[in-house]
C-alpha cells in the first residue's frame, strides 16, 4: 500500500489534545493511521525566516512535519492572500476583497516552500493529498520540481461562478494551478459546475461527462465528495457529554427554557448578525416565547489580524446589546454571547439538550456544525435543525427546517416553527437526516477521495427526504 502524504496549513501533533480538534483534522489523522504517511503542516510559528527542511516527529504509522513562516510571509500568504482575497471572494463577499501584488507573490513562496519541504520527504509511489485554499499552487510548484506522483486537491469552501471568480485578478494562474493536480474534489455538484463552467468559459476547456476535462493542456478531473462526520462516535460522545458537568450547569442555567444554540466561527460569511436579529424579530412578533427560550451562540474569535474581523466583533456586540437591552427581564437573559471555545465533547453535550440547532452561514462549503448537532440529539426527544440553503449540507439534509439566511422575516418565522413543532414531525425530521450521516460517514469520504484519485470510480453519495 502506498504512504499518504497530506498537506494542510494546520494540522494536530501527536502532543496536542485531539478533544480541542475539529472533526477534519481527527479524520485526516485516521486516514494517516491507516495507510501510514505523513502530515505537514504550518508549526503556528514565526521565525526569521520560512523554513524549507520541516522539523519531523514520529508517532506510530504517522510522521509529522511542520515549516516555520516568517512575519512576512504569513502576513502576504495567511492573513494576506488566502483570507483577505481568496476567503471573501469564494464566499462571495467581494466588497471585502483586498488584492495586493505582494500578497499573491508571498502565497506563492509560501507554497514553493512547502512544496520543497514535501518533496524532500518524498517517495516514488506516495500519493499526496493537499486540502483548502491555502495550497491551490502546490501541485504546480510540485511539478516545477519533478514530481510525478498521483497529487489530490480537495477544496472545502465554495467556489464561486465564473462571474466572480473572474472578480480575481490572478484567477487564471488559480485555475492553471489546480488542473496540475490529478484530481481536484469540492463539497457539492453546484462547485463542480462552477469550477468546470469556468474552465470551458475561460479556457475552451473540453469536459466529459464523469468530470475529467482538459484545459491549459493539462489533464485532470473533477468531482464532488461531500464531507461527513463520524457519526456512531459523535453519537456516543454526545450521549456522555449530556451527562457532563458542562451540560448539567447549562441545562440548569436555564430553568426550563427552550435552547436555541449556534456554533460559529467569528466569521462574517457565517450570518451572525442576521442570526441575531432574527431572535429580536421572534421576541418582538412572538411575545409567548419571551422567558420561555434562550439563544446561546458560541463564536470564538478568527483571525482578529484581518480589520473585518474587528468590525464584525463590534457590530455583533452592539447587537447583543441591542437585543437584551429591549427584552431582557431580571431572571432571564435572552441571548447569551460567548466569544471562547469549547471541547468537542462539551460541545456535543451541548448540542444535545438544545430544541434548535440555528445554522444559518450566508454561504459555506458544507457546515459540520449542522451535522454534528443531527448526529447529537436524542432520537427519542430530538431537536430540530435550521439549515442555510446555501450550506453544502443542505444539499444532503432535506429534512431540516431551510432558510435563506439573508431573510431575517424567514429565520424569524422557522424559529417560531421548529419552537412549536411536534414530536412526531421532529422524529421524522431527525430519522432522515440520521439516515444520510450514517450512510455518508468521514470515513466514506477520505475513503472515495483517496480511491477516485488512484482510478476507482466516485460512489453516489445519499440524500433522504423527510418519510
Amino acid at each position: 500500500m502506498a504512504r499518504l502524504l497530506i498537506v494542510s496549513n494546520r494540522i494536530i501533533l501527536p502532543r496536542e489534545r485531539s478533544a480541542r480538534a475539529g472533526g477534519l483534522a481527527v479524520a485526516l489523522r485516521e486516514a494517516l493511521q491507516r495507510h501510514g504517511g505523513l502530515w505537514l503542516g504550518w508549526s503556528g510559528d514565526i521565525a526569521e525566516t520560512t523554513g524549507v527542511a520541516p522539523r519531523i516527529v514520529h508517532a506510530g504509522k504517522v510522521t509529522y512535519a511542520t515549516i516555520d513562516l516568517s512575519r512576512a510571509d504569513h502576513q502576504a500568504y495567511y492573513l494576506g492572500y488566502a483570507n483577505s482575497t481568496l476567503w471573501p471572494l469564494f464566499h462571495y463577499r467581494l466588497g471585502l476583497l483586498e488584492f495586493r501584488r505582494a500578497h499573491l507573490e508571498g502565497y506563492l513562496r509560501v507554497n514553493a516552500a512547502f512544496a520543497k519541504a514535501l518533496a524532500s520527504q518524498l517517495r516514488p509511489d506516495d500519493v499526496i493529498w493537499a486540502h483548502d485554499y491555502h495550497f491551490m499552487t502546490l501541485a504546480a510548484e510540485l511539478r516545477r520540481l519533478g514530481v510525478k506522483n498521483r497529487i489530490g486537491f480537495f477544496l472545502h469552501i465554495p467556489f464561486p461562478t465564473t462571474e466572480v471568480f473572474t472578480a480575481l485578478t490572478s484567477h487564471e494562474l488559480i485555475a492553471r494551478s489546480l488542473c496540475a493536480y490529478d484530481l481536484v474534489g469540492f463539497q457539492t455538484e453546484n462547485d463542480v459546475r462552477a469550477f468546470l463552467n469556468y474552465l470551458s468559459a475561460e479556457a475552451g476547456a473540453t469536459v466529459s461527462a464523469n468530470g475529467s476535462f482538459e484545459a491549459f493542456g493539462l489533464r485532470s478531473r473533477a468531482a464532488h465528495f461531500p464531507i461527513g462526520i463520524d457519526t456512531e462516535a459523535f453519537e456516543a460522545i454526545a450521549r456522555r457529554g449530556a451527562a457532563s458537568p458542562e451540560t448539567r450547569r447549562l441545562a440548569g442555567s436555564l430553568a426550563g427554557r427552550a435552547l436555541v444554540v449556534g456554533v460559529d466561527r467569528l466569521d462574517y460569511s457565517k450570518g451572525l448578525p442576521q442570526k441575531i436579529d432574527a431572535f429580536y424579530d421572534l421576541l418582538e412578533r412572538w411575545p409567548e416565547h419571551r422567558s420561555h427560550v434562550t439563544f446561546m451562540q458560541v463564536a470564538p474569535v478568527s483571525r482578529g489580524e484581518v480589520a473585518q474581523y474587528r468590525t464584525l466583533r463590534s457590530a455583533i456586540e452592539a447587537a447583543a446589546g441591542r437585543l437584551n437591552g429591549r427584552f431582557a427581564e431580571f431572571d432571564w437573559v435572552p441571548f447569551r454571547y460567548l466569544n471562547k471555545s469549547f471541547s468537542r465533547p462539551t460541545l456535543a453535550g451541548f448540542y444535545r439538550v438544545a430544541r434548535v440547532g440555528l445554522v444559518t452561514p450566508l454561504r459555506d462549503g458544507m457546515n459540520l456544525v449542522a451535522k454534528e448537532y443531527v448526529a447529537a440529539q436524542d432520537p427519542v426527544d430530538p431537536g430540530v435543525l435550521m439549515l442555510s440553503r446555501f450550506a453544502g449540507a443542505s444539499h444532503e439534509l432535506k429534512a431540516a427546517l431551510t432558510v435563506n439566511p439573508f431573510d431575517v422575516d424567514q429565520i424569524a418565522d422557522a424559529l417560531h416553527q421548529a419552537l412549536a413543532m411536534p414530536l412526531d414531525e421532529r422524529r421524522a425530521r431527525h430519522a432522515a437526516m440520521l439516515e444520510v450521516l450514517r450512510a455518508n460517514t468521514i470515513a466514506t469520504w477520505w475513503e472515495a477521495f483517496l480511491g477516485a484519485l488512484q482510478g476507482l470510480p466516485v460512489p453516489t453519495t445519499r440524500t433522504t427526504p423527510i418519510q
